[in-house]
C-alpha cells in the first residue's frame, strides 16, 4: 500500500488537502506547479520568473497551502496587476506582513485555513465576489478598515489574537462570524452589513465599539468578556449573550431581542421609536432601559434584576409575570394599560359593580374578560398582588393605582372577607368618593325616616282625629 505522501511524478498527496502537495520536502502542502512539480515557494529563481509571468490580470491565482512572503506577495501582485480574478489561498501561511491597498480582487476569494503570522492588512482593498476566511488564524492585528466586498464575508471560526478593525467596512451581502474569536479590541463601528451580520457563539476578549452600524446584527449566544458597544440601524439581537463587563445597547426604529441575557456589570439600553424584549434576562449590576418616541418594552417575564429603571416606555402590552425582585423596578413616565371604566353585572357577589379607569399591568385585562389567560398564565391573582406592591412608579397617580389594583388582587385571591366589605364601602380606603356616596344615601335615608316619624306623632298612630271627652258635672246633673 502506497503512503498518502508518496511522489507521483513530482508531486506528491497530503491527507489533508485536495490538491497535489509540493515534491521539495514531506513538510510542504504548497500546491505544485507543473511541469515541476514544485510549489511557488520552492521554485529556483529561473523558474520562478517564468512561472510569474504566466501570471496575469483578472485570471485565477492558486497558492494553497504555499508558505509567501512578503516578497513573493509584492511579486505576485506586481505579475497580477494588483487585480487577481478567482483567488485561492486555502491553507497558505504569510511568514510577513500582508499590505494589500489597492488591490482588487475579481473573483471569490478562499483564505480557509490560512495564517498570517505577521500584520494582515486589507485596508482600502476591494472584492468584487465572496470573501472565505473561516479557520483563519491572525497572530498580530487584523485590518479590514475602509474594505468594500460587494459579496458575502465569513470569518466563522476565525481567530483574531490582537486588535481587529472593520470600521467603514462595506458588505454587500452581509458577514458571518460564528465562533470566531476576537482576543483584542474590536471595532466595526460605520460598517454597512448589507443583508445583515451574525456573530452566534463569538468571543469578545477585549472592548467591542460596534457603533452606528448599518443593518441587522445578530449576537446570539456570544460572551463578552469586557464591554461592549452595541448600536445599529436594523434588528439588533443578543439573546442568551453573555457580557462581563459593561453592555451598552442602542437601537433606533426597529427591535432589540435581549431575552436570557445574562450581564454582571451595568447594562444600559436606549430605544428610539423601537421595541426590547427582555424575557428570562438576568441583570446583576444596575440596569437602565430608556425611551424615546414610541419606544416599547414586550416582555420582562422571569426577569432577575436587583436595580433595573424604566423610563418613557410604553408598557400597555408588556408582560410581568415572574419578574423576580419587583421591588427593585424603578418606573418613571412610563405608559401602562387603561382598564375599562362602567358598571358590570354578574352572578357572583356583588352582582352589581362599577369600575372607575385606572392604570394597570397587562395581565390583569384577562381577569377582567379582555383578551385571554393564554396571553400570561403565570399571572395569578396572588403574582398580580405582588407585582403590584413591589414595583414603584415615581408618579402618585401611577402609585396610588398599583396600590388599589395590589388590593383588588388580593380580594380576588380570597384573602379575607373584610376585603370585600372595604372595597365596597371605601374602595380599600382609596376612593373616598365611594363613602361620601355612602354617607350621603345613609343621611338620605335617615332624614326621610325622621321626617315620616314626625308626620306620624302628629297625626295619631290611627291617623284620625281625636273626639273631646264631655264634662263630668254634667254627667251628675243627669
Amino acid at each position: 500500500m502506497k503512503s498518502p505522501n508518496l511522489d507521483i511524478g513530482r508531486g506528491g498527496y497530503h491527507p489533508c488537502m485536495d490538491w497535489v502537495t509540493c515534491a521539495h520536502s514531506a513538510g510542504c502542502t504548497g500546491i505544485a506547479g507543473r511541469p515541476s512539480g514544485l510549489c511557488l515557494a520552492h521554485l529556483p529563481p529561473e523558474q520562478l520568473g517564468a512561472a510569474l509571468g504566466a501570471l496575469s490580470p483578472g485570471r485565477l491565482l492558486d497558492l494553497r497551502g504555499t508558505t509567501v512572503t512578503s516578497d513573493l506577495l509584492s511579486r505576485v501582485l506586481d505579475a497580477t496587476g494588483a487585480r487577481p480574478g478567482r483567488t485561492r489561498l486555502d491553507r497558505v501561511r504569510f511568514t510577513g506582513d500582508v499590505k494589500l491597498a489597492g488591490v482588487t480582487f475579481g473573483g471569490d476569494v478562499s483564505l480557509d485555513g490560512a495564517t498570517f503570522e505577521r500584520l494582515a492588512s486589507f485596508f482600502g482593498a476591494r472584492f468584487e465576489g465572496n470573501v472565505s476566511l473561516a479557520g483563519v488564524r491572525f497572530s498580530r492585528e487584523l485590518s479590514f478598515h475602509g474594505v468594500t466586498v460587494r459579496g458575502h464575508v465569513s470569518l466563522d471560526r476565525a481567530v483574531m489574537s490582537r486588535d481587529a478593525l472593520f470600521s467603514q467596512a462595506v458588505f454587500g451581502h452581509g458577514l458571518s462570524c460564528e465562533r470566531a474569536r476576537f482576543d483584542g479590541y474590536a471595532t466595526f463601528d460605520g460598517a454597512r452589513l448589507g443583508d445583515g451580520a451574525t456573530f452566534r457563539g463569538a468571543r469578545f476578549g477585549r472592548t467591542l465599539s460596534f457603533r452606528k452600524v448599518s443593518g441587522h446584527a445578530g449576537f446570539d449566544g456570544a460572551h463578552f468578556a469586557a464591554d461592549a458597544y452595541l448600536s445599529a440601524t436594523g434588528r439588533l439581537s443578543a439573546a442568551r449573550a453573555r457580557a462581563d463587563g459593561l453592555l451598552d445597547v442602542a437601537v433606533a426604529r426597529c427591535g432589540v431581542d435581549l431575552r436570557g441575557v445574562e450581564v454582571t456589570g451595568p447594562m444600559t439600553v436606549r430605544l428610539t421609536d423601537s421595541q426590547a424584549d427582555l424575557e428570562g434576562a438576568r441583570l446583576r449590576g444596575p440596569a437602565t432601559v430608556t425611551g424615546r418616541g414610541r419606544s416599547t418594552v414586550t416582555s420582562l417575564r422571569e426577569v432577575e434584576a436587583a436595580s433595573l429603571g424604566l423610563f418613557g416606555l410604553d408598557l400597555s402590552s408588556c408582560r410581568f409575570a415572574g419578574l423576580a425582585h419587583p421591588s427593585g423596578v424603578r418606573v418613571k413616565d412610563c405608559t401602562f394599560a387603561l382598564t375599562p371604566r362602567g358598571i358590570q353585572v354578574g352572578l357572583r357577589w356583588p352582582m352589581l359593580r362599577w369600575f372607575s379607569r385606572r392604570r394597570a399591568l397587562a395581565a390583569e385585562h384577562p381577569r377582567r374578560g379582555h383578551g385571554h389567560l393564554g396571553d400570561d398564565p403565570g399571572a395569578s391573582p396572588d403574582s398580580l398582588a405582588a407585582l403590584y406592591a413591589g414595583l414603584r412608579p415615581t408618579d402618585r397617580a401611577t402609585a396610588a393605582d398599583f396600590a388599589f389594583a395590589a388590593m383588588e388582587m388580593r380580594r380576588q385571591a380570597g384573602h379575607g372577607w373584610w376585603l370585600s366589605v372595604s372595597w365596597l364601602v371605601c374602595g380599600y380606603g382609596m376612593r373616598m368618593g365611594r363613602a361620601a356616596a355612602w354617607c350621603a344615601l345613609v343621611a338620605a335615608f335617615s332624614a326621610a325616616a325622621v321626617l315620616w316619624s314626625t308626620a306620624s306623632h302628629a297625626t295619631g298612630h290611627t291617623g284620625a282625629p281625636a273626639l273631646p271627652s264631655a264634662p263630668v258635672h254634667h254627667i251628675w246633673a243627669r
